[in-house]
């Protein structure tokens, strides 16, 4: 009875989502910036999506998982800048519980899968780059399917346990979260609940379902700067790293702005700095990816001009 009696009133809480509302005068100018992100975030992605699936050329195992990888962003971007937009040129930051949990399960789910995807392309190049003679027997279609199936999975389950927890919590206020996002840490500080079995759970979780896909990708990159070391000519160094450059580029953005935001102590005076963080693991990438790995990837820019011609021809 008691359990129920707290269900019914954490379906009918509210939270009060600040996002940059302190930033009064830069509404309409953050509204034009973040508007701007958001359509060359979906642009350009779509854009990755629609090469890889209409080029035969692309029909590799590397751009497989880029594909899935720009699918993700799409769906990661969406989770979170059209609410915040919304808030831009509103004056009403009220989020429903189900609202804010519905989306911490889905950015979570999708950071989880970001994680293991990112993984994946490091293994696929350390396969490429350090067994090229096997490659093709490794690397195979069931193997690429198989490891995107378990990167979805593996994310969402990771989030899907979190989020159940969350939403047996208890909220009697405040119910004001300092963030443009519902993130699992400032709802748990809302919470009237006794928050340290979800807590450790959250921990526990988070650490054992993403550090090692993180260890791996560093072991994978360990090996693959190894190999290229050996190469004796400089030709065929460059040769070799401009084949993961783009990869290692997006992993050092998205693995350091995250260490950064949990790492930094969690005090009022460093808020404004843990958003600006934050949008370094949920808006900077998915905007980022598309350009670096086609301003870096010769293929994709063939791809490109291929289909540019046959839509002119």
């Amino acid at each position: 009875m008691i359990n129920m009696e707290i269900k019914n009133q954490t379906e009918i809480a509210e939270f009060i989502l600040l996002g940059f509302g302190d930033l009064q005068n830069l509404q309409i100018p953050l509204f034009l910036l973040f508007l701007l992100i958001y359509i060359l975030t979906m642009a350009g992605n779509l854009l990755i999506v629609v090469l890889i699936v209409s080029d035969q050329h692309l029909h590799t195992p590397m751009y497989f998982f880029l594909g899935n990888l720009s699918c993700l962003e799409v769906c990661y971007s969406s989770t979170i800048l059209p609410r915040m937009l919304v808030s831009f040129l509103s004056s009403n930051k009220v989020i429903f519980f189900r609202v804010c949990i519905m989306q911490y399960f889905f950015f979570g789910g999708l950071a989880g899968t970001e994680c293991y995807l990112l993984s994946v392309m490091s293994y696929d190049r350390y396969l490429a780059i350090c067994k090229p003679l096997h490659y093709a027997a490794l690397m195979n279609s069931k193997l690429c399917r198989n490891l995107v199936c378990g990167s979805w999975s593996n994310g969402f389950l990771v989030s899907a346990i979190v989020t159940l927890f969350m939403s047996q919590l208890h909220f009697c206020g405040p119910n004001v979260i300092n963030h443009f996002f519902c993130d699992s840490l400032p709802i748990l500080k809302l919470s009237c609940s006794n928050t340290q079995l979800v807590f450790t759970l959250i921990i526990v979780l988070c650490s054992g379902f993403t550090i090692p896909p993180f260890f791996l990708t560093l072991a994978s990159y360990v090996c693959i700067i190894s190999k290229i070391l050996k190469i004796s000519s400089k030709e065929g160094r460059q040769k070799t790293f401009s084949t993961c450059s783009s990869h290692l580029t997006v992993v050092a953005i998205f693995y350091g702005s995250l260490v950064i935001v949990y790492m930094l102590p969690k005090t009022n005076e460093l808020m404004d700095l843990n958003k600006i963080f934050s949008a370094g693991y949920t808006i900077v990438p998915p905007l980022l990816n598309p350009l670096i790995y086609s301003l870096r990837n010769q293929e994709v820019k063939k791809a490109l001009r291929r289909v540019l011609h046959k839509c002119w021809r």
